[in-house]
């Protein structure tokens, strides 16, 4: 039992310090920085939505004004089955840069992003989602880095606060910041196991169909340009903010969504696990090990409780005070040292909670598909529509 105990200790303790402590010795022992100058190749920037009339007018607007030659890029917006005023405001709009697919049966982001990508023109393709507000320089900032030959993928970096009042550094907040840190170092000495889906750029001759029902778009991705040789690298530079916290509820259900997502990718693209993955070691420290920590956990916690001798005792103990303190969380305590531990300790539960549904998800044959929770209704068929009356724009 002592060997079940400390393989499983020894498994938490490289997923969540010992990982990021390898990254930061190749980093220094390895660097591999990346060649940047000026850079404005034309660009297409792709965007799906579904019903998303609330924030969609702000974020045109953010699109079409971002700081790049305006005859270098055009933004593509690709209506995934809409049923609220989605649809009217793509055809108020009115810019001869913006053209819009509008799919009237949704089928998905990743048949989405397909049709994105088929209309597409630029020399790179820069995703998006529609809540996210992108800083205007952020488009140059990733172009600049596809100077560099062996650069395939550049990903931007998700703010989660305003840009008024800075980045928030608790909860989930912190555990996003701790990730951005881990992507930083991949990128330091060779490439990031995925990329922000919120922002994130690839040269479109490495862009390959992304299978129908897809999770991880933004994994999916950036795993096929480093397939082919090329580097996908984190660009700190290119921002784009969200909002701290879209509800405990909501934020656990994406948690979830998404490590559903490193299950069906494996399934997907089973070569991760292979040879033919070049960064198939980061690929499994980085991702997959996430979704075992949790039993692991749970091994040190039993194995602890029933081992004899001083050592896992005060080990059980430990950990019935850690688990203890995330309970305090939710109590919402005054700003202090004991309240953002508190919170340190609840994120981690709750973060690995979700991979266990995760896993029941997956084991149970449960499927997680975008925009779930949305509305699904609308007549079969898809048509292109320029914005306002012209075609698509030059650049």
């Amino acid at each position: 039992m002592k060997w079940l105990f400390w393989s499983s200790a020894g498994l938490i303790g490289y997923t969540y310090v010992g990982y990021i402590a390898w990254l930061w010795l190749r980093a220094r022992l390895c660097p591999r920085p990346v060649r940047r100058g000026p850079n404005q190749p034309s660009v297409s920037v792709v965007m799906v939505v579904r019903d998303e009339e609330k924030v969609l007018r702000e974020k045109l607007h953010n699109l079409l004004e971002l700081d790049y030659p305006a005859q270098r890029y055009e933004v593509i917006v690709v209506s995934d089955g809409s049923v609220d005023g989605t649809e009217g405001i793509l055809r108020e709009c009115g810019n001869p840069r913006l053209c819009t697919v509008m799919n009237q049966l949704p089928r998905g982001k990743a048949c989405g992003l397909n049709d994105g990508i088929q209309m597409s023109q630029g020399d790179l393709v820069m995703f998006t989602d529609a809540r996210q507000k992108v800083e205007p320089c952020a488009l140059r900032a990733l172009a600049e880095d596809f100077v560099d030959p062996e650069v395939g993928c550049v990903s931007g970096e998700l703010m989660l606060g305003s840009p008024e009042s800075a980045e928030a550094t608790e909860g989930l907040s912190l555990y996003w910041r701790v990730e951005k840190e881990i992507r930083k170092l991949e990128a330091a000495s060779g490439s990031v196991v995925g990329a922000t889906g919120a922002l994130y750029a690839v040269r479109r001759e490495l862009l390959v169909s992304v299978p129908a029902g897809t999770i991880l778009d933004d994994v999916y991705v950036p795993m096929q340009v480093a397939k082919q040789g090329k580097r996908v690298v984190f660009e700190p530079r290119a921002r784009a903010w969200d909002s701290v916290d879209l509800g405990t509820g909501r934020e656990f259900a994406r948690k979830v969504r998404t490590l559903n997502g490193n299950y069906q990718l494996l399934q997907l693209a089973p070569w991760l696990l292979s040879s033919r993955n070049p960064i198939r070691f980061e690929f499994i420290s980085h991702k997959l090990l996430r979704l075992v920590s949790p039993f692991a956990l749970l091994v040190v916690f039993a194995t602890s409780a029933l081992l004899p001798g001083s050592l896992y005792r005060i080990a059980w103990f430990l950990q019935v005070a850690f688990y203890g303190l995330s309970l305090l969380a939710l109590l919402r305590l005054k700003r202090g040292l004991l309240a953002r531990t508190a919170n340190v300790a609840l994120t981690f539960v709750v973060l690995n909670a979700a991979a266990l549904v995760a896993f029941a998800n997956f084991a149970g044959g449960r499927k997680t598909e975008w925009g779930a929770n949305k509305e699904k209704r609308g007549e079969i068929g898809m048509r292109s529509v320029p914005g306002g009356n012209s075609g698509k724009g030059g650049r």
